[in-house]
């Protein structure tokens, strides 16, 4: 459960006295995710979301994904908006580490993907691009190629216990690593929109959240993101029908570009390498008997057998 600070009554009545949300009536910690503490709370004006920022979220962060979503709120794409406190800020304190509530979305996750929902959160994840087209501030990507090797070289002996000549197929992925930011449109990306980061109605995105990885980077690498982590099957089975919706969602709200086509078997090898490099690293830092499960990292090594027969765009649906 990702609850790593629990939170107790008195402090969240506490908390609240510094918001116009009324009393508290509920709190319920949620298990999904690894990265922070969050709560559903329910107040006498309504249900909210509480985060506390645990681990790879810094301080000095938060305000850029903030003010991000500040921008698509504005903008009716339906992201959680920030609720403010009375002072105006939107970062509390809890225990010394920074909070923030954020109003309630509705809607379902998708448990298995469909192709109508690959094709759906292609439209949301093009109109989510256009419309942060001017978005001023930046972030640079602090889990880009730059960041991979330092989280996988010390770990090389874990991926080999885990699967005998992992490491070896690791090293050479590494090795093929290239800045893809050269020559591609760059903008403000979400960089972790996976099926538990978006709502669903009735097969149209209701929300997206969790922007806590978006960063300033190629707008095509967030659809490689998607594409492992919408199209896959089991193990390295890539869904070429549903990598053509998620494409083809995207592309009626912004063409690609033939440079984005070109790069996209990179990004895709990319993307799967990144999830593998802080997978691995989270299940070496997980002590035995941990509340938290990590997720497998063979996930993703599954997936990058798949990345280095790839071709073209084609072998994505492009």
């Amino acid at each position: 459960m990702a609850v790593y600070t629990d939170l107790t009554d008195e402090e969240l009545r506490a908390l609240l006295t510094q918001y116009d949300l009324g009393r508290p009536r509920a709190m319920k910690g949620i298990a999904e995710g690894v990265e922070n503490s969050n709560f559903l709370i329910e107040t006498d004006t309504g249900r909210y979301f509480l985060t506390i920022y645990e681990k790879r979220v810094a301080r000095t962060d938060l305000p850029f994904f903030m003010a991000l979503t500040e921008h698509l709120a504005a903008r009716d794409f339906p992201v959680p908006r920030p609720v403010k406190m009375k002072n105006g800020d939107v970062i509390a304190d809890v225990r010394g580490k920074p909070a923030a509530i954020v109003t309630f979305l509705t809607g379902l996750s998708a448990r298995r993907t469909t192709v109508q929902q690959c094709r759906a959160i292609g439209v949301a994840l093009a109109t989510m691009h256009e419309k942060l087209e001017d978005f001023t501030m930046t972030r640079p990507n602090a889990l880009g190629p730059e960041a991979w090797a330092p989280l996988i070289m010390p770990r090389l002996a874990l991926a080999e216990e885990l699967r005998q000549g992992l490491a070896t197929q690791i090293e050479i992925d590494l090795a093929l690593v290239a800045d893809w930011r050269s020559g591609l449109p760059t903008g403000a990306i979400h960089a972790d929109l996976f099926p538990d980061n978006a709502f669903f109605m009735n097969d149209v995105v209701s929300g997206v959240f969790d922007f806590y990885f978006a960063c300033t980077d190629a707008l095509a690498y967030d659809i490689a993101v998607c594409l492992n982590a919408w199209c896959f099957e089991q193990g390295s089975a890539f869904n070429l029908t549903k990598g053509q919706a998620l494409i083809a969602g995207y592309e009626s709200v912004r063409r690609l570009t033939d440079e984005e086509r070109r790069a996209l078997p990179a990004l895709a090898r990319g993307a799967a390498l990144r999830f593998f490099a802080t997978r691995l690293a989270d299940w070496a830092a997980t002590p035995e008997g941990a509340l938290v499960k990590p997720k497998d990292p063979l996930e993703y090594a599954d997936k990058l057998e798949f990345h280095r027969r790839a071709i073209g765009a084609g072998d994505y649906g492009a």
